[in-house]
């Protein structure tokens, strides 16, 4: 096989095994979706980055519909689908970094625009708060602890995939270690 610098197999690789990780039982918004998608974004070739968090979505999504009883897909969706988009974004930021105190910021960034983006649009699909700045409000502090989840989720995950790759880079995937700027 020739060296292709966009066959990148343990970006790949911890990119899937953070997607699988949404299966697994966790407490709410400590999910690894989007630091699996600041990951892509980050490590991936640009078409990879961007399919990797739809396509975990669109597969995960039925599977977990069925187990808990919900939809597969609807409308207030678009707004998480477009929020791990968004994460992919984030990502082509540290495209050249190892440096954990960027990457976490990142994090932050990435749990932040998540919470304000999908918790609009909560409180434009759902009818449980009143359509006014007061309602919107009302919504965003209600969500206020999975805020704490959806942070703690992307900073251990985030950790993890980016600490992972550093690591595996440097012993047995050389050719994916990230040439550092300053």
């Amino acid at each position: 096989m020739t060296k292709n610098s966009n066959w990148r197999p343990v970006a790949l690789a911890l990119t899937t095994l953070g997607a699988i990780a949404r299966l697994l039982p966790h407490p709410p918004n400590f999910a690894p979706v989007g630091s699996m998608s600041l990951f892509a974004g980050a490590r991936l070739p640009v078409w990879q980055a961007y399919l990797m968090p739809i396509a975990l979505m669109a597969v995960t999504d039925p599977i977990l519909g069925a187990f808990y009883g919900y939809p597969a897909y609807s409308k207030f969706q678009l707004f998480s689908y477009i929020s791990f988009l968004i994460s992919v974004w984030l990502g082509r930021y540290l495209r050249g970094t190892e440096s954990m105190p960027k990457i976490a910021s990142f994090a932050l960034l990435n749990s932040m625009q998540f919470f304000l983006l999908t918790n609009f649009g909560s409180w434009l699909w759902f009818q449980a708060y009143p359509r006014s700045i007061t309602g919107l409000a009302d919504c965003y502090v209600a969500a206020i602890p999975f805020f704490g989840w959806t942070l703690a989720g992307d900073l251990v995950y985030t950790g993890v995939l980016f600490g992972l790759h550093a690591w595996l880079s440097r012993t047995v995937a050389v050719q994916e270690r990230v040439a550092a700027t300053a």
